[in-house]
Formats: structure tokens, C-alpha cells, sequence
């Protein structure tokens, strides 16, 4: 007998063909992985706990090491109220840009969102949002994480693809050492590093130049590799291959630096 196991959210059998063809130079996994962890907000939505109607709101997001969307909200905030019933949601991270909107990729994240006193996700958090610093602190902000159920990436006509969490999240086993180090790595890149991670941003991630006297920065880093920030500039930078000590991250940032220089 075989099991029949139920469809993840967002995919809709019967509406498109099965194991229909996807274009070429489309990579949804890799794109996914990428809109996650470089959006800095999103549009969130709650299920309203009076009427029980989808509650529509914007957050800033920033991501657990696995990738998991982290937010800061206060408990004035009618989306934390809902949350507070019910933790089911979605965030919808989308691109921006010149032309028609619907054109840019956006990824829907769903799942359940669920507080987390956890001082890595805060200091992940203030990393990615320094300005939150001025009222995280007050007593009615905490951080929330999404336990994540599915993904549903829209690229563009013909480019949708539904995604599992094991697809798209950062698997963690046998990176302790890594997380255990992340925060102080992430403070000497930026105290001590700091052309290097501007050619990481340039070079590596084709950024602009921009204002020499606003530096980018490291927010985070995981095995799968580091987030960039620079004011409102948010992006990501792959490792060609997982990292899971400080020992092969000392490597791989070298290595990346020195691919930067060459060109």
C-alpha cells in the first residue's frame, strides 16, 4: 500500500502539468535561497483574529542561521495579535525594480511563526536592522521565527516552482563550531576586513561602489555563506561549497577574497 502524502501549501494539483518543463537558466532552488536570505522586508500576512480574514502588513525580516525569516515585533501591533492566536502565516519577499512589477522574482515563505528568546536570532536581527536598536529593547518587542512549511518561488511568466523547507533552508548538522564562532568572525571581517568584504559585495556580487565612507558589512554567516549589508542594500554571497568549522571558513573567506582580486 502506498502512502499518499498531502500536497505542500501553495501547490495546486490538477491547475498546472505535472512535471511540466521549467526553463532552462531557471535555477528555482538557487534563486530561492537567494531572495530569502537578501530581502530585508516583506509583506506579512496573519489570519485577523476577529474576523479571521488574511491581515496584511509590512515587517522588516532578517534570518535565522538556517534561513528561517526572524522579525521584531511589538505586542501593540494588530499582526502580533493575530500571531498570538494563530502563528499561521506567510511572508512574501519580492524584488523591486523598473517596469512592470509582476516581471521581478518574489518568493512566498509559509508556515507558522513562533517567539524566540534566543540571543542569536536578536543579534542576527540588529545586524541586518542596526536602526531597531533604538526601541527592541522596550518591553513590548520580541522576535519571532517562522517554522517554515513551504516556499513558493514566482520568477516570472512560465518560472513558479514549489519548494520543500529541506530544499531551500541551510542544513546545520555538524556546524556548531561554525555558529558558536559566527558572531565574533562576523565582528573581525568587519573591524578588521573591511576591503575584503567590499570586494566580496562588488566583485563576487557585482554591487555598486557607492559612498566609501558607508562601508559594507557582514550581518551574518552560516555554512552556505554571507549576508552583506550597506544602508538600505541587502545581498547575499554563496560559498561554492558548505562550510561547517572556523578553520574552512578562515579558508573560504581567503579564497573568496582572493578570487575577488583577481578579477
Amino acid at each position: 500500500m502506498t502512502d499518499i502524502q498531502p500536497p505542500r501549501p501553495g501547490v495546486m494539483p490538477g491547475r498546472l502539468p505535472e512535471n511540466a518543463k521549467l526553463p532552462e537558466d531557471f535555477e528555482p532552488v538557487a534563486e530561492a535561497r537567494r531572495w530569502l536570505r537578501a530581502t530585508r522586508a516583506g509583506a506579512l500576512a496573519t489570519n485577523d483574529r476577529n474576523t479571521g480574514h488574511p491581515f496584511g502588513s509590512l515587517v522588516n525580516v532578517a534570518t535565522a542561521a538556517d534561513g528561517a525569516p526572524v522579525i521584531l515585533v511589538s505586542r501593540l501591533s494588530t499582526h502580533t495579535a493575530n500571531l498570538e492566536r494563530d502563528g499561521r502565516s506567510s511572508i512574501l519577499l519580492a524584488a523591486t525594480g523598473k517596469g512592470d512589477p509582476l516581471a521581478h522574482p518574489r518568493l512566498t515563505v509559509l508556515g507558522s511563526f513562533v517567539r524566540d528568546d534566543d540571543p542569536a536570532l536578536r543579534r542576527r536581527y540588529l545586524a541586518r536592522h542596526p536602526k531597531a536598536e533604538l526601541y527592541a529593547g522596550l518591553p513590548d518587542f520580541s522576535v519571532w521565527r517562522m517554522m517554515v512549511a513551504a516556499f513558493h518561488l514566482n520568477g516570472g511568466f512560465a518560472r513558479a516552482a514549489d519548494l520543500a523547507p529541506e530544499d531551500v533552508l541551510t542544513d546545520l548538522s555538524g556546524a556548531g563550531e561554525l555558529l558558536e564562532t559566527e558572531e565574533s568572525a562576523v565582528a573581525h571581517m568587519n573591524q578588521d576586513h573591511a576591503e575584503a568584504v567590499r570586494l566580496y559585495a562588488t566583485r563576487l556580487a557585482g554591487a555598486p561602489e557607492g559612498n566609501p565612507e558607508a562601508p559594507w558589512r557582514v550581518t551574518g554567516l552560516d555554512p552556505d555563506g554571507l549576508d552583506l549589508a550597506r544602508g538600505d542594500l541587502t545581498l547575499r554571497v554563496p560559498f561554492p561549497e558548505r562550510v561547517t568549522t572556523a578553520a574552512a571558513l578562515r579558508a573560504m573567506l581567503k579564497r573568496l577574497a582572493d578570487a575577488a582580486r583577481a578579477g
